[in-house]
């Protein structure tokens, strides 16, 4: 298959990219990235461990030390965590203009993932931007002032969480 775009062309910027580090446990830091986000308008719909749902029903197929294959229950995943944005208002706009579409990409997603205990990874992608790359949302002004709207209240929530750090 041949995709439409270059994502080796793409920059960090193009996507809406973010990422910060909190030195900090896993469970706080999602704490500070809920309070960081709440406080530049956006609410939480959907919250979910994928780390605990992976160490709990995915089997793996692991080799032993004498080299026979045994099956493990556990995915030994560190923990890791999505936490589902919205802004309301923000979230109808773009119904709207999509003709429901972006609808398949929501809520916007925020992940907390655990490098080493005592350090946490934040990271965001733009779904507005992706909408618009891959053809989802339309080239519009309408689209584009979505777009630099949520890029704002993002803005302003990471700014809120670097703050708190």
């Amino acid at each position: 298959m041949t995709l439409p775009i270059d994502p080796a062309e793409l920059t960090s910027s193009d996507i809406g990219e973010k990422r910060a580090t909190l030195e900090m446990d896993h469970e706080a830091a999602i704490e500070r990235v809920r309070e960081a986000f709440e406080a530049a308008g956006f609410g939480f719909p959907a919250e979910f461990a994928p780390s605990q749902l992976l160490n709990e029903k995915v089997d793996r197929e692991t080799q032993s030390a004498s080299g026979s294959r045994t099956q493990s229950d556990d995915a030994d995943r560190d923990p890791y965590y999505f936490l589902g944005a919205c802004n309301p208002a923000m979230a109808d706009r773009a119904l709207d203009e999509s003709a429901g579409q972006i609808g398949g990409l929501f809520p916007c997603g925020v992940v907390v993932w655990q490098d080493e205990p005592g350090v946490q990874t934040v990271y965001h992608v733009s779904i507005m931007k992706i909408a618009r790359l891959s053809g989802i949302a339309p080239d519009s002004e309408e689209w584009a002032d979505i777009v630099a709207e949520t890029g704002e209240m993002v803005a302003e929530a990471w700014a809120n969480l670097e703050e708190r750090t």
